[in-house]
C-alpha cells in the first residue's frame, strides 16, 4: 500500500512519542530543575545532602526542595587572598597575643630530665612525633643515662630501642656520634652556644634552638619545624620555604624575648588546630588574622 505523498503547505501530523522517550524527557527535566536549585539557591560551599538530593530527583516540587536546602547549615565563605600589611607591628602583636592566650603554659612536649636527654630526644624527633619519641627514650636513657654510656653503647642495641622512630639506623649512628663528641670535646657537657651545638652529629639549628631555649633559657633563634614553617607561611610572616630563611624572617618581626615561647606555641597550634590538611579554622584563635588559601572556614 503506497503512502500519500506529503504536499507543500499541508500540516504535518505530529509523531507520537513512545512511553520510554517521555520518561527520559521527564527525568531530564527533573535533573535540570535540581541543578538549577543547586546552582542558584544554595550558598557555596553548601550543597544538598544525598537524602535531600534524592528527594528532589524523585519529584519533590521546587518550593519544597528549597525548604529542604534552607535547613542545611551554611558555612561562611572563607576570605582568602593577601593581607595588605602582613608584617605590620600591630598585626604581629595581635598574633603573639592570641597565641599567648591560647597556650599560656605550653612547654616542650619531649620528656627529658637534663640537657643531654633533650638533645638526644630532639634529634630522634625528626620525621616522627614527640609521642613516639617519648615511648622509646625511657628505655634508652635507662640503659645509657650519660653521654659516656651512650658513646660506648653497641650500635645494634641503640637501633633496637629506637627503631619505631623511623630512619633508626641513621639516627642511632648520629646520637652515638653526638655522645662521643660530647665526651671527647665538651667534657660530657652539652655546650651553650649554637656554633658548638651544631658540631654534634645529627644536630642542626632546629635541635640547637630547642635545647638552648627550652633547657638553658637562651633565645638563640626560632625553632623552625614543619609546623612553624607551615603556619608562618599561612600567616604571611614569611614567603620562604627553607627553614634557615624562615627563621631569619621570623626573627626580624618576633621580639627576641618571645622566640622560645613563640616556637612552642606555634608547634602546639600546628599539631592541634592548624594541621597540614583541612585545618580546623573554626576552632582557630588566629582565624581573623589569617587569609590563607588553605582556609576551610571564615568569620569575616
Amino acid at each position: 500500500m503506497s503512502r500519500t505523498p506529503y504536499k507543500s503547505g499541508q500540516r504535518k501530523r505530529p509523531t507520537q512519542k513512545s512511553p520510554a522517550v517521555l520518561r527520559d524527557e521527564r527525568a531530564l527535566e527533573r535533573d535540570r530543575a535540581v541543578s538549577e536549585i543547586v546552582r542558584n539557591v544554595l550558598t557555596p560551599p553548601q550543597r544538598l545532602k544525598p537524602a535531600a538530593r534524592k528527594a528532589a530527583i524523585e519529584g519533590v516540587p521546587a518550593a519544597k526542595a528549597r525548604k529542604i536546602a534552607a535547613k542545611e547549615p551554611v558555612a561562611p565563605k572563607a576570605k582568602r587572598g593577601k593581607t595588605a600589611k602582613p608584617l605590620a607591628p600591630e598585626r604581629v602583636a595581635a598574633i603573639l597575643d592570641a597565641l599567648r592566650k591560647t597556650y599560656p603554659n605550653v612547654v616542650c612536649a619531649l620528656t627529658h630530665r637534663n640537657a643531654f636527654e633533650l638533645t638526644i630526644a630532639t634529634a630522634l624527633s625528626a620525621q616522627t612525633t614527640d609521642v613516639t619519641v617519648n615511648k622509646v627514650t625511657p628505655e634508652l636513657f635507662k640503659m645509657f643515662p650519660t653521654p659516656k654510656a651512650l658513646a660506648e653503647a653497641p650500635l645494634l642495641e641503640i637501633e633496637r630501642i629506637i627503631h619505631t622512630t623511623g630512619f633508626y639506623r641513621a639516627k642511632a649512628k648520629n646520637i652515638k656520634g653526638a655522645a662521643q663528641v660530647l665526651v671527647e670535646k665538651f667534657n660530657s657537657q652539652v655546650p651553650k652556644t649554637i656554633e658548638e651545638m651544631i658540631q654534634l652529629p645529627g644536630v642542626a639549628r632546629k635541635t640547637a634552638n630547642v635545647v638552648l631555649g627550652s633547657w638553658f633559657g637562651i633565645p638563640s633563634g626560632v625553632v623552625v619545624d614543619t609546623h612553624v614553617l607551615r603556619i608562618s607561611r599561612r600567616l604571611e610572616l614569611t614567603q620562604a620555604t627553607e627553614p634557615v630563611k624562615v627563621e631569619q624572617d621570623l626573627q626580624k618581626v618576633i621580639p627576641q624575648d618571645r622566640w622560645i615561647q613563640f616556637s612552642h606555641e606555634l608547634i602546639h597550634h600546628g599539631r592541634q588546630v592548624c594541621i597540614a590538611r583541612k585545618p580546623k579554622c573554626v576552632d582557630c584563635s588566629l582565624e581573623k588574622l589569617c587569609n590563607s588559601a588553605d582556609k576551610t572556614w571564615s568569620s569575616h
